[in-house]
């Protein structure tokens, strides 16, 4: 299969992680003109399964270094298995609500307080369980990241409410995804060998991780999708009938697309992790691909645009502060 041994390579895959996990939810925002979000969402957990599925058999498949997709399936064992599977069910409950917040609330909303909240927790955690790291510069790392979050608290707040989407449900919608979000990326790790050139027996390696992965999303998806059509964050109950009598190709194509590039962000921060370890991979992807969801959302779809004078200082403050959080963190580990 296809690894990464180079540091300069995993971080060119960090900063590739970040664009594709701060820009798919632009697709969301192109398909929610024409139709609801759920609709949208069937769509993209697919998106992630095909792509995973696409890169297992061709770049995890290739090369003799460490061990292919397929037998590598074979010989995993059901704790392995199962931690992937966890992995994308907690993942994609986390993930449906942060796409709720979305159309509620917007990319320069939901992203930071959501994905904020995760680095928080998952950086508290980690460092409880495994105190490795300056605490110094690490705790001052999520300080930062809390007066961001406050920042675009109060930024949000300042904007009228329509269409039911008031600041609070979209305010309540990313805070909970925030807080399931922190914990997804540690199972996925713990289903995988530590060493992807010479992989563990039993464990997964990162093609098949991701794969085995996006089968618990899609499969939690009827769960967790069906229960949000049938109860809205906002508006009346969704038939699933509408999925193929409104749905068009160009709809699905979009959906499709935003779950493939999400997958290849997931694909390439896995294989980062190798040379950079994860607390790098995951923090350059996840948190940097949350500015990056924040500049869409402010200056390209203008989600601001209707805020009162002096909101545009908040939102700088918010930038500022989140940029230094996250290079806190990063600069102790």
């Amino acid at each position: 299969m296809v690894i990464v041994e180079s540091y300069v390579v995993a971080v060119i895959l960090c900063f590739i992680t970040m664009l594709c996990w701060g820009s798919w939810a632009n697709t969301q925002k192109l398909a929610s003109k024409e139709w609801r979000f759920q609709l949208f969402y069937w769509d993209y957990a697919l998106g992630v399964l095909l792509i995973s599925v696409l890169l297992a058999l061709t770049m995890g498949s290739l090369g003799q270094t460490g061990r292919a997709f397929l037998p590598d399936l074979g010989q995993a064992d059901f704790g392995s298995l199962g931690y992937a599977v966890l992995g994308g069910v907690i993942f994609n409950a986390s993930n449906i609500l942060l796409v709720g917040a979305v159309d509620i609330a917007g990319l320069a909303v939901a992203f930071p307080l959501a994905i904020g909240l995760a680095l928080i927790i998952a950086t508290v955690t980690n460092y409880l369980a495994n105190p490795v790291g300056d605490p110094v510069l690490l705790f001052a790392g999520v300080a930062a990241v809390v007066i961001a979050l406050l920042a675009d608290a109060v930024a949000y707040k300042r904007l009228p409410a329509h269409g039911g989407k008031t600041p609070l449900k979209g305010f309540v919608l990313s805070i909970i995804a925030g807080v399931t979000m922190g914990f997804f990326y540690r199972f996925v790790a713990a289903s995988m060998s530590t060493d992807f050139i010479h992989p563990e027996a039993g464990k997964l390696t990162p093609y098949s991780a991701v794969v085995i992965f996006a089968f618990g999303l899609v499969l939690s998806n009827f769960v967790f999708n069906t229960i949000i059509m049938a109860r809205p964050f906002v508006g009346d109950a969704i038939p699933v009938t509408d999925y193929f009598r409104k749905g068009t190709p160009r709809l699905h194509g979009i959906g499709i697309l935003g779950g493939a590039i999400w997958g290849v962000g997931m694909v390439f921060s896995i294989l980062s992790a190798g040379p950079a370890g994860y607390a790098i991979s995951y923090g350059l992807g996840a948190q940097g691909g949350t500015m990056v969801a924040a500049f869409w959302g402010i200056f390209v779809w203008k989600e601001f645009s209707k805020a009162p004078p002096g909101t545009s200082r908040l939102l700088a403050c918010m930038i500022a502060f989140y940029i230094a959080g996250l290079i806190l963190v990063i600069m102790a580990r």
